[in-house]
């Protein structure tokens, strides 16, 4: 009861950003698209999609594929390892950058709005039902 009371909390002031849709990119070269972060659950592209290439725990190009080069914790291009040397960015459709998409607390650009700070805090409970977190922090 007390951790989702926590949960509650934290995702009370999630913002989505209005209509501006945030985009990860991954790889080396942040070449490799790896979803939108704030679109709705139905959109074919966003990481909130469990049915789609991005929000799929079993897809190589998902963040929420444990052992994906983008959802690994051991894997340098992974947002959820704490030592990556190139973790994802975020950034609007007109390369408006949002900062590294990574739970490395101490890298001085990484993204810290509140629906990334949440994804930090929660990734890996979010990987086993993202439907369930999706609502919990969009509805």
């Amino acid at each position: 009861m007390k951790v989702i009371l926590i949960v509650l909390l934290v995702l009370s002031g999630l913002t989505t950003f209005g209509q501006q849709a945030l985009h990860i990119y991954g790889g080396k070269g942040h070449d490799v698209y790896l979803g939108c972060l704030n679109c709705d659950n139905y959109n074919a592209n966003s990481v909130w999609n469990a049915y789609g290439t991005y929000g799929s725990r079993y897809n190589a190009k998902s963040i929420w594929n444990s052992y994906g080069d983008y959802g690994s914790e051991y894997s340098s291009t992974s947002p959820f390892n704490p030592y990556a040397g190139d973790p994802p960015v975020v950034v609007d459709k007109d390369g408006g950058f949002y900062g590294y998409f990574t739970v490395n607390e101490y890298n001085d650009k990484r993204a810290n709005f509140k629906l990334a700070l949440t994804i930090y805090k929660f990734y890996d409970l979010i990987r086993d039902d993202v439907a369930k977190w999706y609502d919990k922090i969009f509805r």
